[in-house]
């Protein structure tokens, strides 16, 4: 699988930045072992647990309502149809999206805990950083596809005189204790954008391929051109499934691919799974200047020698053993046609795989380096490029 991040895009100075190469996993019987194996490598990358029942605050407004932010747009109450479930295979997903065929992942607590997991792992591979783009003092920032808002959490906590939106598909369970700064909307992505124009200095996309419909791209990009200011910058993170190897072991007969090439078929009646691939080439026909790719493995299990690797690999393990099991329930079955048993034992079996380092599995994710407009800079392979903006160092 390949994650493509797109670091950083910019209106007349946008950049855009993407990420290739994430994946990991591990059998089903022993997630929870694993979790708390690398808990304490992702601790201190990681947001604030999920709440208790409790403890959570409904989200139902479609735009902020703080009084100290002047916004210039209306709120609205929630609809209750984004807040209907749909209990399939025994996980929870959003009606109105598997209806529309907006999402196929689940909306249940334990996919909070993936989203969860996979901010700390980003967290971990970047040491930290939220943002890529020099932007010292953001006023507003605009977070698309937010789902547990674990980045949006953290970039409101660290920029407290910034305003940050947070824009998703399903209301999340949030805690009560939210930054004052930070507020979460409900809104599906493929419709038109409905905030002005000129009014962030940053949108931030991550992990959309499975969310934004095949012939909305191009408009989806343009909106967050139109929204963002004079100079404002796009960063993005998005992932391309298809699993690699290093040593070319990886054949089309692994479990691996073949889960891979059945996820992008079973999508592709709604979604581009190759969307991630024309990042570039789109962002710079809406008009977006300063695209800055690089490429980075991330190993799917810790093979690699380098003590950091190890531990990104380690730590990438049973992030990917849970994203082989979401992504795939739903439209494997609904989509494909395949029984649940099936589906079942290709998962297991591409855990497997990922979990042998003799395949030395990765995916690259794609960081911003600063290029013309028109190049598109791609590496594969085992190397790990840091760039100074991204606090990595090449390898």
């Amino acid at each position: 699988m390949v994650v493509i991040l797109l670091q950083k895009v910019r209106v007349h100075s946008s950049t855009f930045q993407t990420i290739y190469g994430f994946s990991a996993n591990e059998s089903s019987k022993h997630s929870h072992k694993l979790l708390h194996k690398v808990a304490s490598l992702l601790d201190a990358h990681s947001p604030r647990p999920h709440p208790q029942c409790q403890a959570v605050r409904p989200v139902y407004e479609l735009v902020p309502c703080l009084e100290q932010f002047a916004i210039d747009f209306q709120t609205v109450p929630v609809d209750e149809t984004y807040r209907d479930v749909i209990l399939h295979h025994n996980r929870e997903y959003q009606r109105y999206a598997v209806e529309h065929g907006v999402y196929f992942s689940p909306v249940d607590d334990d996919e909070i805990e993936y989203l969860q997991y996979i901010h700390g792992l980003f967290k971990l591979m970047f040491e930290d950083r939220l943002i890529f783009p020099p932007i010292p003092q953001p006023r507003r920032i605009l977070d698309c596809g937010s789902g547990s808002a674990s980045w949006a959490i953290d970039v409101a906590e660290t920029y407290s005189e910034c305003e940050v939106i947070g824009l998703d598909i399903y209301p999340y369970p949030m805690p009560e204790d939210l930054p004052a700064n930070l507020e979460l909307q409900i809104d599906d992505l493929n419709s038109p954008s409905t905030f002005p124009s000129n009014h962030f200095d940053l949108v931030h996309s991550r992990l959309m391929s499975g969310g934004i419909h095949a012939d909305r791209w191009v408009n989806y990009l343009t909106d967050i051109f139109r929204t963002l200011r004079p100079g404002g910058w796009c960063q993005m993170v998005e992932i391309y499934f298809n699993a690699q190897s290093d040593n070319g072991t990886l054949t089309a007969n692994h479990a691996l691919q073949v889960w891979s090439q059945s996820y992008m078929q079973s999508v592709q009646p709604y979604k581009d799974p190759r969307a991630p691939l024309r990042l570039q080439q789109m962002l710079t026909e809406v008009g977006f200047v300063e695209v800055e790719t690089r490429v980075v493995t991330l190993p799917l299990c810790g093979w690699s020698n380098d003590p950091r690797d190890h531990n990104i690999g380690e730590a990438s393990r049973p992030i990917v053993h849970r994203m082989l099991s979401s992504l795939c329930a739903y439209p494997f079955t609904q989509v494909l046609d395949m029984s649940q048993t099936d589906v079942q034992l290709l998962v297991a079996q591409a855990r497997s795989e990922a979990d042998n380092p003799a395949f030395k599995d990765a995916n690259q994710v794609v960081a911003g380096s600063r290029v013309t407009p028109l190049m598109f800079r791609q590496r594969t392979g085992s190397m790990v490029m840091r760039g100074s903006e991204l606090g990595i160092e090449a390898r």
